[in-house]
C-alpha cells in the first residue's frame, strides 16, 4: 500500500488500514507518524536541486568556512544534552564558558 492520504484510499484499502491499526498495540497515530505521513505527501521539489548543488559546490571550493561556528554550536548542544533537560538559559550560560 502506498503512502497516501486515507481519504484517497479505496474501500478495501481503508478496511485493510483499519485492520492493521486495530492490530497495532499503539493504534492511535502519534505525532511522529503523522509527521512522517505529512512529509511523505509533500510535493517533490526537484527544481530546487540546482540551487542546492550550487551551495554544496561553494562549500567545497570557497576558502572560508563556517566550521568554527558549527563546532561551537555542536559543543553547546552537547552540553545541553548532558544536562538532560535541566539546561535553562541561566545554567547553560554558566556552564558554556567552563567547558
Amino acid at each position: 500500500m502506498d503512502l497516501q492520504p486515507p481519504e484517497t484510499l479505496t474501500e478495501p484499502e481503508q478496511l485493510r488500514l483499519k485492520t492493521v491499526r486495530n492490530q497495532c498495540p499503539n493504534s492511535t497515530p502519534s505525532p511522529d507518524t503523522s509527521g512522517l505521513r505529512d512529509h511523505a505527501h509533500r510535493p517533490r521539489q526537484g527544481e530546487r536541486l540546482p540551487a542546492w548543488l550550487d551551495a554544496v559546490t561553494a562549500g567545497l571550493t570557497l576558502p572560508w568556512s563556517s566550521g568554527v561556528v558549527e563546532g561551537h554550536v555542536n559543543r553547546i548542544k552537547m552540553l545541553k544534552r548532558q544536562m538532560l533537560g535541566r539546561a535553562g538559559f541561566q545554567l547553560l550560560g554558566r556552564r558554556v564558558p567552563l567547558a
